[in-house]
């Protein structure tokens, strides 16, 4: 809703602007798509190497086994 908002201002201020840029945000979207799942596999091999080191903690602690 934020977006549509600030679209609907930009488009009040300058029209051809605003109508570039919804022109060309389906292009910036798939642009940056790859980088966005890059992201993801990355904080997911972050988290296993995380949830390894930690693993003699937990064990030993022993609260997130009760």
């Amino acid at each position: 809703m934020v977006k549509f908002l600030l679209w609907c201002i930009l488009f009040i201020l300058c029209a051809p602007l605003a109508i570039v840029a919804l022109i060309m945000y389906p292009f910036v979207w798939l642009l940056l798509l790859p980088f966005r799942i890059i992201g993801i596999a990355v904080d997911g091999i972050l988290k296993s190497v995380w949830a390894v080191i930690t693993l003699p903690v937990r064990i030993i602690d022993g609260k997130n086994f009760k």
